[in-house]
């Protein structure tokens, strides 16, 4: 199946015609179109994009991506959730349980809440429907930054010092005690969220104060953590590959651009950053870094790839900031270009993360 990046152009095959999500009319899908699904000898893959969470349009890359580049002996069936949480099938609005009785395998490539919160898992399981990426538990404990690093911690997983605040329990007298207590400069963002949305730096008090409302704005609980000076990072690991239980690539270090503080969603997705592979770190600190994402991996244990995001200070050493249990997949991603560094095709990486879900690994 042939797929065009623009998410408004129709993607066409031989056999099948799909139109975009974004197009408000979409074509129906042939009745031999059903036939030749059902009599096909392919193993059927599910590829689930796009979504309702803040992650909507880093989804639909991810999905693209993944969708071109599935080996041959797989077919390919484009299922798309809009914002509003409708699914569609080949562009069709589609009962989800009817979507899911068309496919032997899910791909999920959502991110965010709902695909990556465990709420996709709990449907998922009840359907009894194959699907790649993390459980449910997991997923719901992995997305909740403050649980992670806590739980991390006894496995020793060395996290900036943070404080969780439950907005319910966000007075004005509290916000301001907590800028008295919390280091300075302090990281304000919501606990659940990925891309670095909602995700603010501050070193005064009326920036604190317009931080913690711009992330409740997003989470009924958000994370205060010390902001530590130092090279952004991050690692990918995979299950059952090249020989090694949890085999992790090599970090991939993140270069801001001047004037930039840190790594928000305009600098990842806006071209403002870019990201070296490998990064440029010394011995020491790359077997640390992969150490450390290989230990998060195994502890909550994530399942088939995840990605672990650090920050390398030079005197300090390395710290975990978080854990995404399923990264973005699009063409270059940090995740994505790993591959390259080590001599890995994409399309085996789909692969065998297909043939992992299909055996219930």
């Amino acid at each position: 199946m042939a797929v065009e990046e623009d998410a408004g152009v129709r993607f066409q095959s031989e056999k099948s015609i799909v139109q975009s999500p974004r197009l408000h009319k979409f074509p129906a899908i042939p009745l031999w179109y059903n036939l030749h699904m059902a009599l096909s000898t392919k193993i059927r893959v599910g590829v689930l994009r796009g979504g309702p969470s803040s992650e909507h349009e880093i989804s639909l890359r991810t999905g693209v991506h993944v969708l071109k580049n599935l080996p041959d002996k797989y077919s390919p069936v484009d299922i798309f959730v809009d914002r509003s949480g409708v699914w569609h099938l080949q562009g069709v609005v589609t009962e989800t349980k009817r979507v899911l009785r068309k496919i032997d395998v899910l791909f999920n490539a959502l991110h965010g809440e709902y695909g990556e919160d465990g709420t996709l898992q709990y449907m998922l399981d009840a359907f009894g429907v194959p699907y790649t990426g993390s459980k449910r538990l997991a997923s719901v404990f992995a997305m909740h930054k403050g649980h992670a690093k806590n739980f991390l911690r006894k496995h020793g997983v060395k996290s900036p010092y943070h404080k969780v605040l439950r907005k319910e329990n966000a007075s004005k007298e509290t916000i301001r005690e907590l800028f008295k207590l919390a280091p300075n400069p302090s990281v304000i963002k919501p606990v659940g969220k990925g891309s670095s949305i909602g995700v603010s730096i501050s070193t005064r008090m009326t920036e604190f104060e317009t931080a913690v409302e711009k992330a409740f704005g997003l989470s009924d609980v958000i994370l205060i953590e010390e902001y530590i000076t130092g090279r952004e990072a991050t690692c990918g690991v995979v299950d059952s590959f090249r020989g090694e239980k949890f085999y992790a690539f090599l970090p991939v270090e993140f270069v801001h651009s001047q004037g930039s503080t840190f790594l928000d969603y305009e600098a990842k997705y806006g071209r403002k950053s870019r990201t070296v592979h490998p990064g440029r770190f010394s011995q020491a600190e790359k077997d640390a870094i992969q150490a450390a994402a290989r230990t998060v991996h195994k502890a909550l244990d994530l399942r088939h790839y995840s990605r672990s995001d650090f920050i390398v200070s030079p005197r300090r050493g390395v710290y975990f900031l978080e854990v995404n249990t399923l990264p973005g997949l699009y063409a270059d991603a940090p995740f994505t270009e790993s591959f390259g560094a080590v001599g890995v095709s994409f399309s085996d990486f789909l692969g065998h993360v297909l043939e992992l879900a299909l055996r219930g690994k």
